[in-house]
């Protein structure tokens, strides 16, 4: 097949596609992306069995022919046809506008900006920048990273070294001997990129084969996910396995069920933080994200936008950040937009059952109408909802995406995102999605997390309203395509941002319960950099303790009741928020956090406290603040954290 005619493998292709449908759908996927290269059209291999995969032009006259597949399993068997129909859509709604927002310019940055803005980003601008703040503590990320990270910063340093030495510029950049004492072991090379693929014959060749493996069951099971040891690191010890395979589409029902390893420390999510914790995390994340990228031999390439004017008020094409700070005035703590939930949850009140929903539109005109209205009346209360029609309102809600001047993906990561099918595992596509999440603004965070538990609902009731994942996917898609965006690209780029943006959603709302959850190994380096930090702390306090001699003294008969408790086996618990100054609970090895509470909220009947609305903290120590997964085991944490207190309270999100 590798060394055969093209039309030759294509008899071959349309003689198996009876039996072996999804597979070949894989194939033509292939075929698409790599047929560039010999300028091959779309057309010239549309058709295996029934399905029909083809390029939308931009200008066309005639509408794109809508068919609906009678399995609905792939993103090959939809055809995007769906999504040309949204740009259709979208298109015809813009009709007759008057643009009076700038469109969204991007920046490709200069040799060598990158990467003082990675560095920057990843709080290490020390390392070319002496007159940075915090030089102490970039020192002690530094001692917490692993040896792919390291040598992600390792690799990036140079590179800037290498630059700003072909300007002459007179910034000091340390030599990486100099910033990491210990070398890497003789002989390995870690993050070398990986070999190119020759010919495009022999990239289609290991993709099929790739296919064929993965169907036969030869290649190991990836279930279960490993959150203590580093991502990288894991990419690296299995690079040899995968190397050069690319990752298949699998339908809906064949994406792997992932699940945790266990922790008996307890897992940690998004928001269970404190945020000084949570600014580590994302430094962390970043570091390890470019470190595994850089482990499969995969290079990104960042994008920042340029400054432009945006409305300063109001409720579509408004900027994230003050359309929030708008609500939080109307209502403290909101963390999502208030006219997005409330656009929700109209559409969940009318039903989730209505074939072709998020699908079909609602009509332009009304629509048109509806957002006026929204806009002068929402904050009032004043807007009459119970006149809105489903459909409108879906309208409504994908227009207030798409207008909003950034992208909610962000500009700096999109490519990243977009890059994470690239990785050739699904595993490993996870792992990279979840640092990315971490990555994310916590505005665009929370409100991503919002969108996808929604799509999730719409999808559960597929069997009535007809929209698979791949459905509610691909339909989405464009709308996350930021404004002026389309104009930019080829036709060519613009169906592979398409088919690429669908499968991200694909993935995020497939595995929305697993990506906002912070992995063991970073909230390990986390725990490293607060302990250090905390020995220095305590070194400037005893010599101011010396000075306050009873404080003091008070201070150490504290903390010395605390032990004592431990090593009676009991740990005491504090609910000042609930005016229960401390309560002494048993330690075992089987004692959760969960029946913690329980004992708690059954001591005082008073209470009217809800038990989802109450968390049982982890303080102090070498953690700010965590809020406690019910499944941690007290004692195993215990181990981990001796210094901590425990605290009962309501719920800080």
């Amino acid at each position: 097949m590798v060394n055969g005619s093209l039309p030759t493998n294509l008899q071959i292709i349309n003689c198996l596609s009876a039996q072996h449908n999804s597979f070949i759908h894989a194939v033509i996927a292939e075929l698409y992306l790599y047929g560039n290269k010999y300028n091959l059209k779309p057309s010239t291999y549309v058709r295996t069995g029934h399905y029909c995969v083809q390029s939308r032009p931009k200008n066309a006259q005639e509408k794109p022919p809508y068919r609906r597949c009678n399995s609905q399993d792939s993103l090959d068997e939809l055809a995007m046809d769906d999504y040309w129909k949204e740009i259709e859509i979208i298109q015809h709604s813009r009709e007759g506008e008057v643009e009076t927002q700038e469109e969204l310019q991007l920046k490709v940055p200069d040799e060598g900006e990158q990467e003082e803005a990675w560095l920057t980003e990843a709080g290490l601008a020390t390392l070319f920048d002496e007159s940075a703040s915090d030089p102490e503590d970039s020192m002690v990320l530094l001692s917490t990273l692993t040896r792919t990270q390291a040598a992600a910063v390792e690799k990036r340093v140079e590179t800037l070294k290498q630059t700003l030495r072909k300007r002459n510029r007179p910034h000091h950049v340390p030599d990486v001997r100099d910033i990491f004492k210990q070398p890497t072991v003789e002989g390995e090379q870690v993050g070398a990129p990986q070999t190119s693929r020759s010919t495009w014959s022999s990239e289609l060749h290991k993709s099929i084969r790739s296919c064929l493996c993965i169907r036969l069951g030869r290649l190991p099971s990836e279930t279960v996910l490993n959150l203590e040891v580093s991502f990288s690191e894991q990419a690296l010890n299995s690079r040899q396995l995968l190397k050069g395979s690319a990752a298949p589409s699998e339908a809906d029902d064949k994406l792997p069920s992932f699940r945790f390893s266990q922790d008996r420390t307890g897992m940690t999510k998004v928001g269970d933080l404190a945020p000084e914790d949570m600014k580590k995390v994302r430094r962390l994340a970043l570091i390890e994200m470019t470190a595994l990228f850089d482990t499969v031999g995969i290079e990104l390439k960042t994008h920042k936008a340029l400054k432009l004017k945006v409305k300063e008020s109001g409720l579509f094409g408004v900027p994230l950040v003050t359309l929030l700070e708008q609500d939080q005035r109307r209502l403290p703590g909101t963390k999502v937009p208030l006219l997005l939930q409330r656009l929700i949850c109209h559409i969940e009140d009318e039903g989730l059952d209505t074939e072709g929903l998020l699908r079909i539109p609602g009509v332009a005109t009304r629509v048109k109408v509806v957002c006026q209205e929204l806009e002068t009346k929402f904050y009032e209360g004043l807007f009459p909802w119970e006149s809105l029609k489903q459909h409108d309102a879906a309208s409504v809600m994908k227009l207030f995406i798409r207008e909003l001047p950034h992208p909610l993906l962000t500009v700096e990561y999109l490519s990243a995102f977009i890059s994470v099918l690239k990785l050739p595992t699904k595993k490993q596509q996870l792992q990279a999605l979840n640092l990315l999440v971490l990555l994310l603004p916590e505005s665009s965070r929370d409100t991503l997390k919002s969108l996808v538990e929604f799509f999730q609902r719409v999808i559960d009731h597929k069997e009535q309203n007809k929209m698979t994942l791949n459905n509610v996917a691909v339909v989405m898609a464009p709308n996350f395509m930021f404004k002026g965006f389309r104009s930019k690209i080829t036709e060519q780029e613009e169906f592979a941002m398409a088919t690429g943006t669908a499968n991200i959603l694909r993935l995020l709302i497939r595995y929305r319960n697993l990506l906002w959850t912070i992995p063991k190994f970073i909230m390990n380096q986390v725990r490293k950099q607060n302990a250090e930090n905390q020995r220095k702390l305590n070194r400037e306090r005893a010599m101011r303790k010396l000075l306050k001699k009873m404080a003091y003294d008070r201070e150490k008969s504290d903390k010395t009741e605390k032990y004592s408790d431990i090593a009676q086996g009991f740990i005491r618990v504090q609910a000042p928020q609930f005016l229960k100054v401390s309560m002494a609970v048993q330690l075992t090895d089987d004692l959760q956090a969960s029946d913690v509470l329980t004992r708690f909220l059954s001591q005082d009947t008073s209470l009217t406290v809800r038990r989802e609305d109450v968390c049982l903290y982890e303080i102090g120590g070498n953690i700010k603040e965590r809020c406690l997964d019910e499944e941690t085991y007290m004692k195993a944490l215990l181990e981990l954290n001796p210094s901590a207190e425990w605290v009962i309270k309501s719920i800080q999100r």
